[in-house]
């Protein structure tokens, strides 16, 4: 009996004038068999979709490519999404300009960032110019792809994740993230450094998953039956103050905008003992001021990077010159695998078989102790058009105490960005870890001065 195969599936992706990520789903669609279909691509930049449809049609004429896909740009959301089976999403959203206010001036006031995309400063900002958005994507797919499968990749994951939810409650919805995908690695490295195991898989590494996206936690790891807890406490203890660079981030390390040594994982699990499963550069963003973030020099003591939206800039202008040379035909992309499972998902909800991962998705009483209905991230099993969570258990309660405030601090912003309610918006602000080192008054003054920096994408509020 052959492979299942499934044919004229249509892919609705929001943001697909992207140079990233719809760059790598492109890579591996095209290096499955099983699946083949449509990609509608729809950007507020048509002609960055345009030139994406280009790309991803060209694809086809590599001999690496074995899943037949044909790429349309759409100028209109609901055109692209009419039909779809799956929707994925992913945007910037706002310029890089926003984005330098949201990582950069919380600086002038003594705040530092390592990415600024999910809490702090800059991730509640930058989530009050997201949320409008994602209300109309949601309001979109319940007028037109109401039965759609929806993979959301923006950050800040939880709240993008909550708001296709609050808008459009029967939503078939979660998001995804790699970051715990690195903690196995990390693991598998240390079966090769404690243990002389070579070549594990980090797909090997069995874990229980339980927090929010970005302060993620591993209460179980076991690889082939064996628990890797013991060996990990010897290794943390063994690298706590060198840090453990593996071979898979050898390359971030050189660049020191994206270095980890890993110091944070190892510090955070010798004080909860517990494993803390995203990159040491979120999982600071999440601790008071004074752990990690306290100063330049304090972030280079812990060896991890500050990254400068600069560098980005000047990153986007790079992608945008290969994008031109794509289009061109004077380079040709090649279908190499992005890491990332989302074709494993698609392939698992059309009824290919059962894989087990973690997803965010909202809290169905997959983790005891948090609230129900608040976007967590847990393992789920995929299957034949259902996503069913795990049930992970409950948090130690000094990490659930973490976590919490900044599960009621997520709730809070999204009720003032639907709202438009600006005084709702600080209470937020003032009280995330990173910010509560202001006396009110300061904070006050910095929260004015990050909205003034982006209100072209806050209309409606009384700014």
């Amino acid at each position: 009996m052959g492979e299942q195969t499934y044919r004229d599936i249509k892919i609705a992706y929001i943001g697909g004038g992207s140079r990233g990520w719809a760059w790598g789903l492109m890579g591996d669609l095209a290096r499955e068999k099983a699946i083949s279909g449509t990609v509608a691509l729809y950007d507020i930049d048509f002609n960055a979709a345009k030139d994406n449809e280009i790309i991803g049609n060209r694809l086809n004429d590599q001999p690496d490519s074995i899943g037949k896909w044909t790429y349309e740009a759409f100028r209109s959301l609901p055109d692209a999404l009419k039909g779809a089976d799956f929707v994925i999403i992913s945007i910037l959203p706002g310029t890089f300009d926003e984005m330098q206010s949201d990582v950069h001036l919380p600086e002038e006031y003594g705040i530092y960032q390592t990415v600024g995309d999910t809490v702090g400063p800059g991730g509640m900002v930058r989530a009050l110019r997201t949320i409008p958005m994602y209300v109309e994507i949601a309001e979109a797919l319940r007028d037109h792809a109401p039965n759609a499968w929806v993979i959301n990749y923006t950050n800040p994951m939880s709240l993008c994740t909550r708001t296709l939810y609050e808008i459009f409650p029967a939503v078939k919805a979660f998001g995804c993230c790699h970051e715990v995908f690195g903690t196995q690695q990390l693991l598998a490295s240390m079966l090769e450094d404690m243990c002389g195991i070579e070549g594990v898989n980090r797909r090997d590494i069995e874990v229980n998953v339980l927090g929010i996206n970005h302060f993620t936690w591993l209460d179980q790891a076991f690889y082939k039956g064996m628990d890797l807890f013991p060996i990990y406490r010897e290794f943390t203890s063994k690298y706590a103050e060198t840090g453990f660079i593996d071979k898979t981030q050898a390359s971030h390390w050189m660049n020191s905008f994206f270095g980890s040594a890993n110091r944070i994982h190892f510090d955070l699990f010798r004080r909860y003992g517990i494993m803390a499963a995203a990159g040491d550069r979120h999982l600071a963003e999440f601790m008071p001021h004074s752990w990690y973030l306290s100063s330049p020099e304090r972030v280079e003591e812990w060896k991890i990077g500050l990254t400068p939206v600069q560098w980005r800039k000047e990153n986007r202008e790079k992608l945008l010159a290969r994008s031109k040379k794509l289009v061109a035909g004077t380079e040709i992309m090649t279908p190499n695998p992005s890491g990332e499972e989302g074709v494993d998902m698609l392939l698992a909800l059309l009824g290919s078989g059962r894989i087990i991962t973690n997803v965010n998705i909202p809290n169905r009483g997959q983790i005891t102790n948090l609230p129900l209905g608040a976007i967590v991230e847990t393992n789920a099993v995929f299957g034949s058009n259902t996503v069913q969570p795990l049930l992970a258990g409950a948090l130690p309660e000094a990490v659930n105490s973490l976590v919490i405030r900044h599960l009621y601090n997520q709730e809070t912003t999204l009720q003032a960005a639907l709202k438009k309610d600006k005084a709702l918006a600080f209470r937020a602000f003032a009280n995330d870890p990173l910010a509560a080192i202001l006396a009110p008054a300061r904070a006050e003054e910095l929260f004015e001065k990050m909205l003034n920096n982006t209100k072209a994408y806050l209309p409606g509020w009384d700014l």
